[in-house]
C-alpha cells in the first residue's frame, strides 16, 4: 500500500521566513526522483529551485504560482511505494529537511478506489480553530462523512461558494489571512478561486479592488472600512520579495542605528589616468569599481572601527578582521547588495572579475542567499544614476557605507591655477556608536587622498 509523505517548504537559510512560488516544475501525477527540483521560489534573497527529498508520485500541490508561503507550510505530497521503509536519503540538503525520516504523525494514507489521490486534513491555528492544511479543501458539513464511505464524484465541478458562517475558512496561507485582517475583510464572504474553493491572495486583492470601486452595489457583502485612508484610483504595490526585504532592512537601520554623514569633493583625474594606463598595458580590464574597492579596503585597514558591527545584547562593538565588501546593484527585481568575500585579499584584477560575475548573477536573478549576506562594509556607486551626492542608509548590521557620485569635469584649483578636472563627491554614512566624527573624517580623507593620488596605495600593497 502506498504511503503519502508531506513535503513542507524548508528553511532556506539566512533567516528567511517565507517564499513566493514562481513556477511549479512538476504536475500532480508526475513521478519524481529523490532530490529532483519540484518548484522554483523567490525569496527576499534570490531565486531558488527547491528539491524534494522523497521519490514517488506527486499527489497534491499546495499554492498557486504567485502565492507567498511561510516556511513550514505544505508544498506537496508524494506517494511512495513502501509504507514501512524509510525515505531514501537526500544529498541536496537545504536547512530543515533532506536526510531525516519524515515523522510518523505527518504521514497520510492514499485512499484507494478514487480517480485521484488526495490527502484531506486540517491543521489547528493558535486560537484553536481548524483550517485547511491542503490545497484540496472539502466543503464544510454538519457531520463529517466517514472515510469508509466516500461521496461519489460529481459529473461537473460546481462553482465555489463563499465559506459558511460555521466550519473552517478554506485558507492555507497566513499571509492571506493577515492581508484580509489588516483591511477589515471578512474571508467568510469570499468565494475562493483555488481548488475546492481555496481562498488565494488574488481573491483577497480582487475583493479589495471591488470594494473601492465607485460603482459598488448594495448586493455586495458589507465589510468594515479600513482605518487608514485610501485614495481612489491609486495603485497598490505589495512590498514583498526583494522590495519587501529592502524596505524592512532600511526601516530597521533607521530605527536602530544613530547614523551621521560626512562628505568631501575629490579630484579623480589621476585615478582615471591610472586606470586608463592599466587597461592600455593589456590583460583583463580593470573596472573603476574595483579601484574604489581597493581604496576602501586599504582605508579600512587604517580605520578598522568602520569594519565592525554593534552587538546590542552584549553592548559591544565587534571589529572584524576580514572585509566582505558589499556593493549596491540595481536590477529589475529591485536593489540588491551582492558581497565580495575577502575583498581585502584581492587585487584590482581579481576584484574586477568578481564584480562582473556577481553583477551578471544579479541581473539574471541567480544570486544565492550566501552571495547576498555576510557583508561587513558596503560601497555604493550611485554616480551611475547621474547624481553627484547622497546620504546613504547604512546596510544593517554593518557600521558604514561609502557613497560615490558621478565623476564629471568641473573647475578646480590645481597646483595654484584654475583648471578643469575630473571631480567626484564622496560621502560616508557611519554608525556613531562605533566611532566619532574624527575617525570617520580620517577614513574619508584617506579615501579622497587615494582617489587624488593613487600612488598613496603603494604603501599598502
Amino acid at each position: 500500500m502506498a504511503q503519502v509523505l508531506e513535503f513542507k517548504l524548508p528553511d532556506l537559510g539566512e533567516g528567511l521566513t517565507e517564499a513566493e512560488i514562481v513556477r511549479w516544475l512538476v504536475q500532480v501525477g508526475d513521478v519524481v526522483a529523490v532530490d529532483q527540483p519540484v518548484v522554483e521560489v523567490e525569496t527576499a534573497k534570490a531565486m531558488v529551485e527547491v528539491p524534494c527529498p522523497y521519490g514517488g508520485v506527486v499527489t497534491a500541490r499546495f499554492g498557486e504560482e504567485g502565492t507567498e508561503l511561510p516556511v513550514g507550510s505544505p508544498l506537496l505530497t508524494v506517494a511512495v511505494g513502501e509504507p514501512a521503509a524509510e525515505p531514501e536519503g537526500s544529498g541536496n540538503v537545504l536547512v530543515g529537511y533532506g536526510t531525516q525520516e519524515a515523522p510518523a504523525a505527518r504521514r497520510r494514507r492514499v485512499r484507494t478506489g478514487t480517480g485521484t489521490a488526495s490527502a484531506n486534513g486540517t491543521a489547528r491555528r493558535r486560537d484553536g480553530a481548524q483550517v485547511a492544511s491542503h490545497a484540496r479543501v472539502a466543503a464544510p458539513a454538519a457531520v463529517p462523512t466517514p472515510a469508509a464511505e466516500p461521496a461519489p464524484a460529481p459529473a461537473a465541478t460546481p462553482a465555489p461558494a463563499p465559506a459558511s458562517a460555521e466550519g473552517p475558512v478554506p485558507v492555507i496561507s497566513p499571509l492571506v489571512r493577515r492581508l484580509a485582517r489588516d483591511n477589515g475583510l471578512d474571508l467568510r464572504q469570499l468565494a475562493g478561486s483555488g481548488p475546492d474553493g481555496l481562498i488565494l491572495r488574488a481573491d483577497v486583492e480582487d475583493a479589495l479592488r471591488t470594494r473601492t470601486a465607485p460603482d459598488r452595489t448594495a448586493a455586495e457583502p458589507v465589510v468594515r472600512t479600513p482605518a487608514a485612508p485610501r485614495s481612489e484610483g491609486g495603485i497598490r504595490i505589495p512590498l514583498k520579495g526583494v522590495r519587501g526585504a529592502v524596505a524592512d532592512k532600511l526601516s530597521r537601520s533607521r530605527r536602530e542605528i544613530p547614523d551621521a554623514t560626512c562628505w568631501v569633493d575629490a579630484d579623480a583625474t589621476e585615478l582615471m589616468r591610472a586606470r586608463a594606463a592599466m587597461n592600455a598595458a593589456g590583460g583583463p580590464k580593470i573596472s573603476l569599481l574595483a579601484l574604489l574597492a581597493r581604496i576602501c579596503t586599504a582605508s579600512l585597514a587604517r580605520f578598522p572601527e568602520l569594519n565592525s558591527y554593534v552587538d546590542t545584547e552584549a553592548r559591544e562593538v565587534v571589529q572584524l578582521d576580514h572585509v566582505h565588501l558589499g556593493f549596491a546593484a540595481q536590477t529589475e527585481r529591485g536593489l540588491v547588495v551582492p558581497v565580495v568575500r575577502d575583498a581585502h585579499a584581492r587585487d584590482a584584477e581579481s576584484l574586477s572579475a568578481e564584480f562582473a560575475r556577481l553583477t551578471e548573477a544579479a541581473r539574471t536573478g541567480t544570486l544565492t542567499p550566501g552571495e547576498l549576506t555576510g557583508g561587513t562594509f558596503t560601497l555604493n556607486n550611485y554616480g551611475v544614476f547621474g547624481v553627484d551626492g547622497s546620504t546613504p542608509i547604512v546596510n544593517h548590521p554593518e557600521a558604514a557605507m561609502l557613497g560615490v557620485g558621478r565623476i564629471i569635469p568641473k573647475p578646480w584649483v590645481h597646483e595654484g591655477e584654475l583648471a578643469v578636472r575630473q571631480v567626484v563627491q564622496l560621502s560616508l554614512t557611519f554608525d556613531h556608536r562605533v566611532c566619532d566624527g574624527g575617525t570617520a573624517g580620517g577614513f574619508l580623507r584617506h579615501v579622497a587622498d587615494c582617489v587624488e593620488q593613487p600612488a598613496v596605495l603603494l604603501r599598502t600593497l
